[in-house]
Parts: structure tokens; C-alpha cells; sequence
């Protein structure tokens, strides 16, 4: 069904669930993991998934970068101890659903499966989330997982 999928990961729990998601769907034909990491500004301090620390607001674009890389690393040691053997992790830059959907095109995905909240929720609350934009906007199936 799926031969390649792109997965976004930001630390969120909604993110955890989404690359569990994928692992499932990828084992069934062997597809490709893409694991993309977007770096953001943050209006909250926030504590990541897989055993990363909190995130201070006041944190420099080197600081978020460096969690970035660990986030998109533990991501795909999750992936692969979930039975995923086919992976690649990406660090992106810029806004985040534009980043996604640019990523997507540039791989040729045949799926987008992305948590349905991030770690800027009140940010999404206002102006719209990522999952919803990428949805609405993207060229290939996009799986939302709650």
C-alpha cells in the first residue's frame, strides 16, 4: 500500500504514536521511514519524549538544533525497535507545515502520518496546527493519529 512515508517528529506524545503508527504500516510492505525534525521556537518550556529533558523557552537556535538531533536519533532507535529497518532521519528548517509538505514532494511519499498535536499547542489552538494545514495541503495520503 505504502512505500514510502514520511514521518514528522517533534518529542510530543502525539509524534510517539505517529512513528508507531508508521512502524506498523511500514513492516506490511517494507516501506521507507522519513524521519523529519523541524527545530521551533517554543512559546512554553516543554519536557520531550524518549528520555530528553525539558526544553527552556529562552533556548538558543544551537540548543534547540542539538535536542532536535536527539529527538530525530531516539525517534529512529524507537522506529527500529519497533521492526522498521528501511529509515532516514532529516532535520528540517522553517515553518513547519510548509517544511513537511516540501519534504514529502521532495521524496515522493506516498503517506504523511503525523501526530494530530505537537508540542506548540496553543499556538495551533490560534492560528491553525501543522496536522490540519499539512492535511489540507499535502499531495499524498496524510494518516493523523490522536
Amino acid at each position: 500500500m505504502f512505500h514510502s512515508i514520511l514521518v514528522p517528529v517533534d518529542g510530543s506524545e502525539h509524534a510517539k504514536k505517529a512513528l508507531s503508527v508508521a512502524c506498523q504500516l511500514a513492516r506490511q510492505e517494507n516501506a521507507a521511514l522519513h524521519l523529519l525534525h523541524i527545530p521551533e521556537e517554543l512559546a512554553h518550556e516543554t519536557t520531550l519524549v524518549w528520555g530528553i529533558g525539558a526544553i527552556a523557552v529562552e533556548a538558543s537556535r544551537e540548543e534547540r538544533e542539538a535536542a532536535g538531533k536527539q529527538v530525530v536519533d531516539r525517534a529512529a532507535e524507537a522506529a527500529r525497535e519497533l521492526g522498521a529497518t528501511n529509515l532516514e532521519t532529516v532535520i528540517g528548517q522553517g515553518d513547519p507545515a510548509r517544511t513537511i509538505i516540501s519534504e514529502a514532494r521532495r521524496r515522493g511519499v506516498d503517506a504523511i502520518v503525523m501526530g494530530s498535536r505537537g508540542l506548540s499547542d496553543l499556538k495551533g489552538l490560534v492560528v491553525g496546527s501543522v496536522s490540519h494545514k499539512v492535511s489540507h495541503a499535502a499531495d499524498c495520503t496524510v494518516i493523523t493519529v490522536r
